[in-house]
């Protein structure tokens, strides 16, 4: 990246370049004039945040008698006067700094804008309430780190939404706002490993390089071993490993887990996320409802504070029992136009299809078909949050057949928002029936689908060493989180989110 951090606004590239030379020549008399630029030996022992919790709601004159001696540190957010605005991870405190030192300090003459300080002194509060620190010798204020580069004035300054992204780091100095949704992300992760580990789930990791990418149909990257001299596959998901343990006798394990998938950029998907999968031994795809209801009814309370939800114009109640229903009555139900007989065969699903606009291909099964008018036409419409279940077979190859109907699968989809947040089905554990649902994703790669499946032999052998009845659900975090911060885009949930290549002129 060039000189100038405001590349797509060429107006400002002289001016910023020239702060930038002024600042660095600062940072050369710090050098001079104390012999360490960048020094590492003050100890920060407060906190602005705490001192608020803890001295905010005293009187000027009790701060005063009790002469309580600070030390903060952050960054430089404002200047007004004798005063300065320190920014740390918990909020903000001020310091004071008189004429008297102003005058005979190195550090305060060359003081700029998104520096970061440290500050010793007497904790104390202004005629308006707010409390700073008194500092009241001169070396008791010093630039630790010399910012090269301006601060935008306030967030806009950064120029545009997409330099939210690219520069993350500068959004969240500057942005109270984006701080707060990554806090959020933070909790929210928290609070379900501590749900899973008080209901007796292991947390394990599985690998990441993978022979043979499985556990969903997407399309994997790939990269090579040189020592091997043999390709490898980003994993897709944990699946596969995590049902190996499960044989292996771990009857209930979790991963919070990263997962690469070679697909598109958008507001809904990005090739690196953050996956949740756990798995249970003796539970079907009834028990992961009622589980994922009381998981996310426990995230909201303890993250929110409420199971009252807000997301983008539309209030969700976490409180009431959430809607299941399976895909083929979901379509029936926001298709008022459609009959059940017409999508009962795979000749009358394909000319629905048709009419929707769905090229229809030569090997697609019923179910196929049916899912594809469900995407659609019902999906986007999902506000929920609602269980879809009983999807077909043909689209479910590591799901258990339904007992009474075999076109059909144990298996659900969560929604929110007109987005899927999770997918979970009881497992299936039938080695001869996932043999042959491998070799059907096989027929259907070879027919040109580069999202099915491989054939994985060593999964069928430990299937024939026996998976006992098991549920798995995987759940979209970063979907999650952005349903829980009423955030649009999942690039605003990601600290770095992949971006496509900027275009320089």
């Amino acid at each position: 990246m060039s000189d100038n951090a405001t590349e797509n606004n060429p107006a400002k590239v002289p001016e910023e370049n020239h702060i930038i030379a002024e600042r660095k020549q600062k940072l050369a008399e710090l050098q001079d004039k104390r012999g360490i630029a960048f020094p590492n030996d003050f100890r920060r022992k407060n906190k602005a945040g705490d001192l608020q919790a803890a001295y905010g709601e005293l009187d000027k004159e009790t701060l005063l008698e009790q002469q309580i001696p600070v030390a903060v540190a952050g960054r430089v957010m404002r200047r007004g006067g004798p005063f300065v605005g320190i920014l740390d991870v918990t909020g903000t405190i001020q310091s004071y700094v008189g004429k008297a030192l102003q005058k005979d300090s190195d550090d305060w003459k060359l003081l700029d804008i998104g520096d970061i300080v440290g500050v010793t002194g007497i904790l104390a509060k202004s005629g308006k309430g707010e409390l700073y620190v008194n500092v009241e010798n001169l070396a008791d204020f010093r630039i630790l780190t010399k910012s090269l580069r301006p601060l935008p004035d306030k967030f806009h300054g950064l120029a545009d939404q997409e330099a939210k992204y690219r520069q993350r780091y500068v959004d969240l100095i500057i942005n109270e706002d984006t701080r707060s949704v990554f806090e959020t992300r933070s909790k929210v992760i928290n609070v379900i490993r501590r749900y899973l580990s008080e209901r007796d789930f292991m947390e394990v990791e599985t690998p990441m390089l993978q022979v043979i990418p499985g556990g969903a149909t997407a399309r994997p990257f790939i990269t090579h071993h040189n020592a091997m001299d043999r390709d490898l596959y980003l994993r897709i998901a944990p699946e596969l490993y995590l049902k190996r343990l499960v044989v292996g006798g771990f009857e209930r394990v979790f991963e919070l887990n990263r997962s690469y998938r070679n697909e598109g950029v958008s507001a809904r998907h990005n090739p690196e996320f953050t996956m949740l999968e756990w798995y249970q031994a003796y539970a079907d795809v009834n028990d992961l409802m009622d589980t994922t209801e009381e998981m996310l009814r426990t995230v909201a309370l303890e993250v929110l504070g409420s199971t009252d939800i807000h997301y983008q114009g539309q209030d969700y109640n976490f409180a009431l029992p959430f809607e299941r229903i399976s895909m083929f009555a979901s379509i029936l139900h926001y298709n008022p136009d459609i009959r059940a007989e017409q999508i009962r065969s795979l000749a009358g699903a394909s000319e629905v299809a048709e009419g929707l606009g769905i090229r229809v291909k030569d090997h697609w099964g019923l179910g196929k078909v049916q899912t594809e008018i469900f995407e659609e036409t019902v999906e986007a419409k999902l506000t929920g949050p609602v269980f879809i279940t009983e999807y077909p077979a043909e689209i479910s190859p590591l799901a258990r057949r339904n007992d009474l109907d075999p076109e059909i699968t144990d298996r659900f989809e969560f929604f929110i928002g007109g987005r899927e947040i999770a997918n979970g089905f009881s497992e299936l554990n039938d080695p001869i029936d996932q043999a042959m649902r491998f070799q059907a994703q096989v027929a259907e790669k070879e027919a040109g689908d580069d999202e099915a499946m491989f054939y994985d032999a060593d999964y069928i052998t430990a299937l024939e060493y026996g998976l006992p009845p098991t549920a798995g659900e995987g759940i979209g975090i970063d979907r999650l989180v952005m349903f829980l911060t009423n955030s649009p885009s999942i690039k605003d949930v990601i600290l770095f989110p992949h971006m496509k290549p900027k275009q320089v002129d």
